[in-house]
């Protein structure tokens, strides 16, 4: 079962096309075999929070927190590692950094 902060290899649709592709993603938590996820990418240009090869990723990549989505728990191929409890506190500040206008 996966839990909030693990990395996992899943099966994702793309927003701008019909195509599936299986792409690491940032488990933010799990309901009802429902896995709400942040996409990952190698591109280290883009906006979003490091995570290196020493933290356990293949290839130096960026978690990509405006690129949300749900998946169903079926489509995670397998948990690759987990976050430090150092790293989950950067991605929880950031988050509620972007969600801060909902309190207005």
């Amino acid at each position: 079962m996966p839990k909030a902060g693990d990395i996992v290899l899943a099966k994702v649709q793309y927003t701008d096309t019909f195509e599936v592709k299986t792409r690491p993603s940032l488990v933010l938590f799990e309901e009802f075999d429902n896995v709400v996820v942040a996409g990952i990418t190698s591109n280290r240009y883009m906006k979003g929070i490091q995570l290196t090869k020493q933290e356990g990723a293949v290839k130096d990549s960026v978690i990509k927190l405006n690129y949300i989505f749900t998946i169903s728990k079926i489509m995670i191929e397998k948990t690759l590692f987990s976050l430090s409890k150092d790293k989950k506190k950067i991605v929880f500040d950031e988050l509620v950094n972007n969600l801060k206008d909902l309190s207005k």
